[in-house]
């Protein structure tokens, strides 16, 4: 049975939530689908921890589909790379779940419960896929199913704008959907093939530069744009973030937590997938000035970002903006092109997964007491709500980057990247710009502890312990992960050396 399970499991990461999905419409029990959920959410977690022991004691997993071999069938292929995605990806899926009944209670109304968990796990289904498949078209189809579940989701939020929030992404996640599909199909007319190992090897034929410039296949080129912009879309780069914004703020709080600590990050897995392991960095960085773009538009999303964060008295838009800012820093990295800033980029992946999951539960606790996202709202709060307020406290100490926390790991790993690349004026903006995320994050624990009580925290009381539990076992990570830095900055480095060695793990 162990072999069995062994044997199958990239395709059970994804066909468990996948098949629970519709299970939990057909049961319509809420209690016994909330159980059913979390049952589901913490084995599909467990699986990833199996993976990921497989893939390191014995290297990348292949699993054939329909026993078809590739590059004729589909692959499922999971390697140090992904497997690290998998993991932290369902390890908050799990925890965010399990966080989540008092404040499903408090924002989505019961009757609308029976959607919540089946668009949850169908989301997760999404993500895994995107991880695991070694299928281009996959990456589109499980893309777009964790894009549709997550429309629905957002739009269970409480106020009115909430389904025009999800209809904004809607719309823009269909842009970058129909970018990516062209994209595909064009790669697909070149190579005759979907499999994303098989297409990295047809295109060395496609390549061709005399002279330093480029002879080749325009449709090549013309693929790569369709492909980097659609994935741009997806990830919220400046200045394709418009639809996150709104998405983070009206969604409720607990699938603000969910999407804002997988959703682009799995975004940012699959744009290094394409660039490092199917076009390769001399194509993307050495033919076409992709370094160049990248950087310019990452320092500028960092700016404006963080300034905007600064004037929003909505802390989950707050948030938002500081999300957007955080893209920048790993795109930051990918656009260096060497091990050391894209091993920064893979592991800021995690460490802002468990920051802003974590922030975004804090939020989800006030918003639980307090019934607003309005700083004016929340002073005084700390008084009433000292553990909560803690925890926002240690989660912005690692959004800004404070030794011990494991975004001081990411930052420093940028920083001291950009030094060693002689990139000295991107080096002093990412210094400068950390002192922005010093005046959002500070301008919350100002009005949480030096604040006169307003009338709504003087009424309030502390957090369920559930919820103070597992918001407490995201924010503590934030410091595990800024001490022992063995696993996730080693493996990052591993995962950065493989793919820039050969696009291959």
């Amino acid at each position: 049975m162990i072999e069995f399970l062994e044997y199958h499991l990239p395709v059970l990461l994804i066909v468990i939530p996948m098949i629970a999905a519709p299970l939990a419409v057909l049961i319509g029990n809420r209690r016994v689908v909330q159980l059913l959920s979390l049952a589901v959410c913490w084995t599909t977690f467990g699986l990833a921890l199996w993976m990921v022991a497989i893939v390191n004691s014995s290297g990348p997993v292949s699993y054939e589909l329909g026993g078809w071999a590739p590059p004729y069938g589909i692959e499922y292929r999971v390697d140090q790379l992904n497997s690290f995605i998998i993991m932290f990806v369902s390890g908050l899926g799990a925890i965010v779940l399990t966080y989540s009944p008092h404040s499903l209670n408090a924002e989505i109304p019961q009757s609308q419960h029976y959607l919540f968990y089946p668009m949850y796990l169908l989301c997760m289904t999404g993500l895994m896929g995107i991880c695991v498949t070694g299928d281009l078209f996959n990456v589109f189809v499980f893309l777009e199913i964790s894009s549709l579940s997550t429309y629905a989701l957002i739009s269970l939020g409480k106020t009115r704008r909430a389904p025009l929030a999800a209809f904004q992404y809607l719309i823009m996640g269909t842009i970058g959907a129909t970018f990516l599909l062209i994209g595909i199909g064009l790669l697909y007319q070149l190579t005759g093939t979907l499999n994303m190992a098989d297409i990295a090897l047809q295109l060395e034929n496609q390549r061709q530069i005399n002279d330093g410039q480029w002879t080749g296949s325009r449709t090549l080129l013309v693929a790569f744009a369709f492909l980097t912009v659609g994935l741009c879309i997806k990830m919220a780069v400046f200045p394709l973030h418009t639809w996150l914004p709104n998405s983070y703020a009206y969604a409720p709080s607990v699938v603000t937590a969910f999407v804002a600590a997988t959703a682009t990050k799995v975004s940012v897995y699959a744009f290094i997938r394409v660039v490092f392991g199917i076009f390769t960095p001399r194509f993307a960085f050495e033919l076409l000035p992709l370094d160049t773009a990248l950087w310019s538009f990452s320092l500028i999303g960092i700016f404006m970002a963080s300034i905007a964060a600064i004037f929003q008295q909505d802390v989950k838009r707050r948030l938002a903006y500081s999300s957007i800012a955080q893209v920048g820093y790993m795109l930051l990295g990918i656009s260096m092109a060497n091990i050391d800033g894209l091993s920064a980029g893979i592991v800021h992946m995690f460490n802002h997964a468990l920051i802003k999951g974590g922030l975004f539960m804090v939020v989800g606790c006030f918003v639980l007491r307090l019934g607003s996202v309005h700083l004016d709202d929340w002073k005084g709060a700390g008084r009433t709500m000292p553990w909560t307020s803690l925890a926002w406290v240690l989660g912005g100490l690692g959004l800004i980057g404070v030794p011990v926390t494991c975004g001081f790991i990411s930052k420093w790993l940028l920083l001291t990247a950009a030094l060693d690349n002689d990139l000295y004026p991107v080096a002093i903006l990412m210094l400068i710009s950390s002192l922005l995320a010093v005046i959002y994050v500070w301008q919350v624990v100002e009005v949480l502890y030096f604040a006169q009580p307003s009338e709504k925290a003087k009424k309030a009381t502390e957090a369920p312990l559930l919820m103070l539990v597992t918001t407490y076992v995201v924010v503590g990570a934030n410091i595990v992960f800024g001490v022992w830095t063995t696993y996730s900055a080693g493996l990052a480095a591993k995962a950065a050396k493989a793919l820039l060695e050969g696009g291959s793990l």
